[in-house]
């Protein structure tokens, strides 16, 4: 199974409480529809064993196939909407986008 994670901290004037409502009307179940996801988690982050995280939050994407999802998941006008909507809401600063696929 592949995985995109994501880490990052919200932007200037974007509260916890707006993000979280918008991930859980919006961001959760858009993400969900899109082919090969199975379930998308954001994790709000309380700190770190090792001192303090620079991160608020981290985004798990799970995919039965990341280049189906790649391919056919990101590249509709409906996905390119979402991102101009959600972009401005995530501090650019700072903020990693990975994948890969779960070994364990």
């Amino acid at each position: 199974m592949g995985k995109e994670i994501s880490i990052y901290n919200l932007a200037d004037g974007v509260t916890d409480e707006q993000y979280q409502e918008y991930v859980k009307k919006v961001k959760g179940p858009f993400l969900e529809s899109l082919p090969s996801v199975r379930k998308f988690e954001l994790v709000r982050i309380k700190g770190a064993v090792t001192g303090d995280s620079p991160y608020t939050y981290v985004g798990i994407l799970h995919v039965d196939n990341l280049d189906e999802f790649y391919q056919k998941g990101t590249t509709t006008p409906q996905f390119q909407d979402f991102m101009k909507e959600v972009l401005p809401m995530i501090k650019q600063e700072g903020y990693h986008m990975m994948y890969g696929e779960e070994v364990y």
